[in-house]
């Protein structure tokens, strides 16, 4: 780790350890809920500041409980920017005309691909007949593997050299991509 970040880290873990782990919980169900940010810093921020085994459990706590939550406002009907461009998506598509255990088992798959937009899932679940226990259950599991394959790489860039920057450079672009996606959806 580097000797800035080991500072930052340093710094942080002289605050409450307890009140680390709420913002860090509450951030993760934020980020649920918009569905749009990735969890990748998050993730990054919980290892450096936990370790990698409490960081790697608190972030499947908050990605799970982020999804429960996010599964009942969508289930409750919140509306949210963009649920209609979510309607057309493939994914979505897919789950929403499935039932039974192929439902269940294309929820553990598409929870398990990092890829696939996590807000995509959990509302197409919250307007399929799935029950919310069920939804937890199985969410909550799939999340497990896509999030260990994303804390093994979190954990390999703060260990490298270069780790930091390339972070550093992967917020920045997020961040361009979405400035970039707010702008042209205002010109429409």
């Amino acid at each position: 780790m580097s000797t800035y970040l080991q500072h930052f880290t340093d710094d942080l873990i002289g605050l409450n350890i307890g009140f680390l782990f709420i913002i860090s919980i509450t951030i993760s169900i934020v980020i649920s809920i918009l569905g749009f940010l990735p969890s990748i810093f998050l993730t990054a921020f919980n290892i450096s500041v936990f370790g990698l085994w409490a960081g790697i459990a608190i972030s499947i706590v908050g990605e799970s409980l982020g999804a429960i939550i996010s599964f009942f406002l969508f289930r409750k009907g919140m509306q949210l920017a963009g649920v209609d461009r979510i309607l057309t998506n493939k994914y979505f598509l897919k789950l929403k005309e499935s039932s039974g255990k192929e439902w269940i088992l294309l929820l553990f798959f598409f929870r398990i691909v990092p890829f696939v937009p996590s807000s995509v899932v959990t509302i197409a679940a919250a307007f399929s007949s799935i029950s919310i226990f069920s939804f937890t259950a199985i969410s909550s599991l799939g999340k497990i593997p896509s999030l260990l394959i994303e804390a093994f790489i979190v954990a390999n860039l703060l260990d490298s050299k270069n780790g930091n920057g390339l972070l550093m450079l992967g917020a920045i672009v997020v961040g361009l991509v979405y400035f970039l996606y707010r702008l042209k959806n205002k010109r429409k």
